[in-house]
């Protein structure tokens, strides 16, 4: 007998913080007001403190003593770390995805890029983050490989804390967009090598520009 098994309110509240951090409603280092919070969600203080546990343990969050909760802000020494790992890993995904991928799966991976185009036409950058989040996860699911799988999104909670932002660089909207075509034309060929090589470029151009835009932040607050 197959039990569904029911999400917990917490658990509920968990992701709909993560998707106003992911969307900037929330930004890194600012402070989260319960209070507040509990008000537009209709809830207690309970759920809410419990799915700030489970954020705090995702990355996304820290939790001070006596002050609070906080978005999580990613460092460029933070950045340096995880990039590298992140490269190898999706760059693994994709050539997995290249060599185990259905025509089904083609078909859904072709249409979210069709959407990552016509939002670039329109220079929609946060639906086109939103949609480039689900490409890079249904590589992931692809490849047939759990444990790869649950590594690669555990860390890709994290860069997402900051990853959004590179797309506001010049003309980073474009790049990008070239670099999933690439991508897509090697798993159409069934190419794992060169999905391999073209994730791993991806991520790597991704890291420049958003250090690049973390530098210069900091730079601007100096100036």
């Amino acid at each position: 007998m197959n039990i569904i098994k029911r999400r917990v309110l917490y658990e509920e509240v968990a992701e709909i913080i993560a998707r106003m951090i992911y969307s900037s409603q929330l930004e890194p280092g600012q402070w989260i007001d319960e209070m507040q919070l509990c008000e537009e969600l209709g809830i207690s203080r309970t759920p809410l403190r419990e799915a700030l546990k489970v954020l705090a343990s995702d990355g996304l969050v820290e939790l001070v003593p006596r002050k609070g909760a906080y978005v999580k802000t990613i460092s460029t020494e933070e950045l340096d770390e995880l990039f590298p790992i992140v490269a190898l890993l999706e760059g693994f995904c994709a050539q997995l995805a290249a060599e185990n991928i259905s025509d089904e799966e083609l078909v859904r991976l072709r249409h979210i890029h069709s959407n990552l185009e016509r939002h670039a036409a329109d220079k929609d950058i946060v639906r086109y983050y939103e949609d480039n989040i689900l490409f890079h996860d249904a590589l992931k699911n692809i490849s047939r490989n759990n444990w790869l799988e649950r590594l690669t999104l555990d860390l890709s909670r994290v860069i997402r804390l900051a990853r959004q932002k590179q797309l506001k660089l010049g003309a980073r909207l474009q790049h990008s967009l070239q670099e999933h075509r690439d991508i897509l034309a090697a798993i159409e060929a069934r190419d794992g090598d060169t999905a391999n090589k073209a994730m791993s470029l991806h991520i790597q151009n991704q890291y420049v520009a958003l250090k690049n835009k973390l530098i210069g932040n900091e730079q601007d607050e100096l100036d």
